[in-house]
């Protein structure tokens, strides 16, 4: 399958480059530093990644009183959890009308009832800690796009209602500028600052005695009596581990059947306070859009940002990164003509399960002290603070009555379509394997840029940095052998298999792979350099 042609990968305009480097609203933030793993530990739970599940769970078991050490191989907050808008949210992406078909009616109440305590919890961490995180309750609306089926509307109120939301229909969203006809009003929604939140919780573990090492890569996770960590050379032991790397690394298969990476796309640009009543909104489009209000942070009062998302696809297939922040921006601008220029713009990754619910718990297939939290399914804050809190139940010896719900080695009978769509669309992409490479020469790669091309029986994924340097390695993802494709937008290798990303250098930044790529061996210098 021919992603990337040659046309897409060479030139961009000034605007498109632009837009691709003008990063997140929450970049900032300033977050704590921490050293890197410098000695040999052992811990009663050692924790790995340290975005909102992994910090999560950290602070809770701390506060039950568990020794806890968390490794991440970047920054506090430095993964996927920078990259959400932060919707705080019990009403569930992939509806609860679905949500119902797939795990029952007392399904759908315990989602219901764990993002509504997820959202209550983060409330309570924000009171005990005094955190300054512009944490704010609100309402949210779900509207139909322009000649969508009125009938989403109805069935997704009654199984809300069914699943114990006090959900209410109303003839409009609160907006005079833009009439979204009649819409679901989900009451006592909430939005944060993630990364303020964040670094006051790495705070807060520390202040509990935990401990917290950056720049921190887990080479190998083993489970046992004790299990083993080991990175840059040490070994941290534990009486369990939590793997909370946005998908996991330590199998190749278990979990990643079972859900599918998607890439987002958000824009964040000014409009005057007070233009836009501050609420959470959503469509049912597909892909749908997403909205919500921050306070700029330039001490004026003047203006929020209006944060829009949206324009997903599966990661590594598509070529149009940079249009779809433009498409973005123009239906935003259809939407809220007050807006401004665009300041903001980045994407982040969902890994999109096949039944609408994270996986939170034993990890299948290994010992019984390792557990994942993976398969946000564009609920990542609330997911991941569901996460801290069952897994501090599973942890502790106690009973949870989400634990079935959350299993992942549940097995989802009535997903099987979703299931098999998925794996034929994975299957697929190793034909990539036979095709051409996106260019024929180097020649064709502008500075800044990335593509892949055929040497021989395999492909190279080439880069060329703003000095004109070529830099080469294999476009073999580690995992489990797809072969990547150049994201223009986020500068990133990404594969379309199961979401391994990798930096243009070709480091690993995103599992279900834990090594970058390979380098290319030295006989696939290209002559026509």
């Amino acid at each position: 399958m021919a992603r990337h042609p040659a046309t897409a990968l060479t030139k961009h305009s000034p605007t498109a480059a632009d837009m691709a480097h003008k990063g997140s609203v929450w970049m900032a933030a300033a977050m704590p530093t921490y050293p890197p793993l410098s000695d040999n530990l052992a811990a009663d739970v050692c924790i790995v990644g340290a975005g909102i599940a992994g910090l999560t769970t950290a602070y809770l078991l701390t506060q039950s009183g568990e020794s806890v050490i968390v490794l991440d191989d970047g920054a506090i907050a430095g993964g996927m959890t920078q990259a959400t808008t932060a919707h705080l949210s019990d009403a569930i992406d992939d509806r609860y009308f679905e949500i119902e078909r797939l795990h029952g009616e007392a399904g759908a109440r315990l989602a219901a009832a764990s993002h509504t305590a997820a959202i209550h919890r983060i409330e309570a961490i924000v009171n005990k800690e005094r955190i300054d995180c512009d944490f704010q309750r609100l309402d949210g609306y779900l509207f139909l796009p322009p000649g969508g089926d009125p009938e989403v509307l109805e069935r997704e109120l009654t199984s809300a209602r069914r699943a114990g939301l006090d959900v209410t229909e109303t003839s409009r969203a609160p907006m005079t500028f833009f009439d979204t006809g009649r819409c679901l009003r989900f009451p006592h929604q909430a939005q944060f600052h993630p990364l303020k939140y964040l670094a006051a919780l790495a705070g807060a573990i520390e202040r509990n005695g935990g401990r917290l090492f950056t720049e921190t890569h887990a080479d190998e996770i083993s489970g046992g009596a004790p299990a083993t960590i080991k990175a840059r050379g040490f070994t941290v032991t534990a009486d369990a581990v939590v793997v909370a790397t946005n998908t996991p690394i330590n199998d190749l298969l278990a979990i990643h059947t079972k859900q599918a990476p998607y890439m987002s796309y958000v824009i964040a640009g000014r409009v005057p306070r007070g233009a836009v009543a501050k609420a959470l909104y959503w469509d049912t489009d597909d892909p749908y859009h997403y909205v919500r209000l921050q306070e700029v942070q330039d001490g004026s009062g003047q203006d929020d940002l209006l944060i829009v998302g949206g324009e997903d696809h599966k990661t590594g297939q598509a070529d149009d990164h940079l249009a779809r922040h433009a498409r973005l921006e123009s239906w935003a601008r259809e939407h809220f003509p007050m807006m401004t220029d665009v300041e903001f713009a980045w994407a982040g990754q969902v890994m999109e399960t096949i039944d609408g619910l994270a996986f939170i718990g034993h990890n299948p297939l290994d010992k019984d002290n390792i557990f994942v939290a993976t398969g946000d399914s564009g609920m990542g804050m609330t997911h991941g603070t569901i996460a801290g809190i069952l897994l501090t139940d599973l942890i502790r010896g106690r009973e949870n009555p989400w634990q079935t719900l959350y299993d992942p080695s549940r097995k989802t009978l009535r997903a099987a379509g979703t299931f098999a769509k998925e794996a034929l669309n994975m299957a697929a992409q190793y034909s990539d394997w036979l095709t051409r490479g996106e260019v024929d020469s180097v020649d064709e790669i502008d500075t800044d840029s990335g593509a892949v091309l055929r040497r021989g029986l395999t492909k190279v994924a080439v880069y060329r940095d703003e000095t004109g340097a070529l830099h080469e390695c294999s476009a073999v993802c580690p995992h489990l052998g797809c072969i990547v494709a150049w994201n223009a937008a986020a500068r990133t290798w990404d594969c379309p298999c199961h979401g391994s990303r990798f930096d243009k250098l070709g480091e690993v930044i995103n599992g279900p792979a834990n090594k970058g790529l390979a380098p290319a061996p030295r006989d696939w210098v290209d002559k026509s350099a």
